[in-house]
Parts: structure tokens; C-alpha cells; sequence
């Protein structure tokens, strides 16, 4: 694993979903779980077509 210091020359998105560090893979998954959780929203939410 990458040490203490090894994210000062990311930034931007890089940043926030480093692979590398442990807060950068739990981003990953949060991110992961609220665009299924939106797309479940979304197509729970959508109105029926009347035919």
C-alpha cells in the first residue's frame, strides 16, 4: 500500500477515488451503491405508459 504522502500529486477526482488509500476505495463504493440506488429510485419513481 501506498504511504502517508502518496496522494500529494493527485487531484481533482484522482484525489477523491485513489485506489491506493483506504478513504479512496470506500468513495469507490459509496459512489457505487448511491448510482444503483438512483437507478432503482428512478425506475421505481418512473410513470407507466397507458397502452
Amino acid at each position: 500500500m501506498a504511504g502517508p504522502g502518496a496522494d500529494a500529486k493527485l487531484s481533482g477526482l484522482s484525489k477523491l477515488f485513489n485506489g491506493s488509500t483506504m478513504r479512496g476505495r470506500a468513495n469507490v463504493a459509496i459512489a457505487t451503491y448511491a448510482s444503483i440506488g438512483l437507478l432503482v429510485a428512478y425506475f421505481t419513481m418512473k410513470p407507466k405508459s397507458k397502452k
